[in-house]
């Protein structure tokens, strides 16, 4: 756990927006739903950037594209190149897999220890509303998360401003008021460059790197960053 050199320990937010993909859900399942279609299971890091990349590309060009339409149009350039037989089938089996994903095992702990801090919590996603509610469905996290909101409700994909937008005036909480968490920098770079105060979860003891502002926290899990925020006196 750190934060900024020379600063306090960080006072709870009212509202934690949280990121959904890698950042709640746990990506290393879909090494087999890979292998299973014949793609090296290794290559779902490499698919899952590239979706990212080309979804960027298509904001810059004023789209708002859907994840799931550029995410299986990618699986079908893959298994098309990797000479599968029937890249369609390949790529639905391997997107059934990514919506059954399951969370990374701090998050349903994580998540209940910030709500027990006074925090409100979102999740705001660039994929999937729907796949965001099934990931907590059916554990205790599921109550203390208020909304999920996605990106397909607003005019850009994250790390567009617009995108932390939505979840503030869904929230009405200003954005000071605000933090927004996740494992990826360019996502806590674009919260930060819209006003909210920003948390990188860092399971993997990664550098952040240096071409973004750094996060105000950082923290090794979501409970970790439960742990150290704290509750400002009345």
């Amino acid at each position: 756990m750190s934060t900024e050199p020379g600063t306090a320990a960080p006072v709870r937010p009212e509202l934690v927006v949280l990121d959904v993909n890698e950042t709640l859900s746990d990506l290393a399942p879909l090494g087999e739903a890979f292998a299973d279609v014949g793609l090296p299971a290794h290559d779902t890091e490499a698919w899952f950037a590239g979706v990212l990349r080309d979804a960027f590309a298509l904001t810059v060009l004023g789209d708002n594209p859907r994840f799931a339409e550029v995410a299986d149009s990618a699986l079908r350039a893959r298994l098309a190149a990797a000479g599968s037989p029937d890249p369609a089938g390949g790529a639905a089996h391997v997107m059934a897999r990514f919506a059954a994903l399951g969370t990374h095992l701090d998050v349903v702990p994580g998540l209940l220890a910030l709500a027990r801090r006074g925090c409100r919590l979102v999740a705001l996603s660039n994929g999937s509303a729907d796949v965001a509610r099934a990931l907590l469905r059916d554990t205790p996290a599921e109550r203390v998360v208020e909304d999920c909101l996605a990106v397909t409700d607003t005019e850009a994909w994250k790390p567009d401003a617009r995108a932390y937008a939505h979840a503030l005036s869904t929230t009405g909480v200003a954005a000071e008021h605000a933090m927004l968490v996740a494992v990826h920098p360019w996502d806590v770079e674009g919260a930060r460059r819209a006003g909210l105060r920003t948390a990188w979860i860092n399971r993997t003891g990664a550098a952040y790197p240096a071409h973004f502002a750094p996060a105000d926290v950082e923290a090794a899990s979501l409970l970790d960053l439960a742990d150290a925020l704290v509750v400002p006196s009345r």
